[in-house]
């Protein structure tokens, strides 16, 4: 089958020749289903965290692009509380940017470079998007304190204890009343825009 081959040549690549702050692995016995972890850049509210990836490969792969999610946490515009991600490279065309001569590694590098340059003009979380728009430092010191909170304290000399722990301490419920919270903490006065609609983009559902 293709995709055993394709996915044996990228494991190897990405071994051997790692891009800088991403691993990727085989979940042992499941050759279509994947873990990463991305480390936090630097000078942003992500430094320190390493943020725990889940990959399932389709089928059709590479006709078909890869479902990634994120298992840890993150506070980010194109990052929904389950993790799911708006990304073009994620969705095939006309909607999306996904074509075969991409690759997971590819795909993983595109998503650590949309954790440093959110991508506002397609958010998931609109309300995300509008604070980090007008007001910016209220955004960056809650993604901090997630980065902190969710990413940090399971980080054990630059590895993450394990992927399932990471998800299992941190469900999707627990993760919207935390949201529901930082929203009540925001700055009562920093300015308003214009008013923005409360769901994503069509693009990315």
């Amino acid at each position: 089958m293709q995709r055993t081959s394709r996915l044996k040549r990228e494991l190897h690549m990405m071994s051997t020749e790692p891009s800088p702050g991403i691993t990727c692995w085989q979940t042992e016995g499941q050759m279509d289903e994947l873990r990463a972890q991305i480390v936090g850049g630097a000078e942003t509210p992500f430094e320190g965290g390493v943020f725990s990836l889940e990959i399932k490969v389709p089928d059709r792969y590479p006709f078909e692009p890869p479902k990634m999610r994120f298992l840890t946490p993150i506070y980010h515009p194109n990052i929904d509380n389950t993790g799911r991600i708006c990304h073009d490279a994620l969705k095939l065309p006309p909607r999306g940017a996904w074509k075969p001569s991409l690759n997971i590694s590819t795909v993983l590098t595109s998503i650590q470079l949309l954790m440093v340059e959110p991508n506002l003009d397609d958010p998931l979380m609109a309300d995300i998007s509008s604070e980090l728009k007008y007001s910016k430092q209220v955004y960056l010191e809650k993604a901090k304190r997630w980065t902190e909170k969710h990413a940090v304290q399971n980080n054990k000399g630059g590895v993450v204890e394990t992927v399932d722990s990471v998800e299992a301490q941190v469900q999707p419920s627990a993760v919207k009343r935390e949201a529901q919270k930082d929203k009540t903490e925001a700055h009562p006065q920093h300015p308003q825009g214009p008013q923005h609609p409360q769901h994503p983009k069509r693009t990315c559902l």
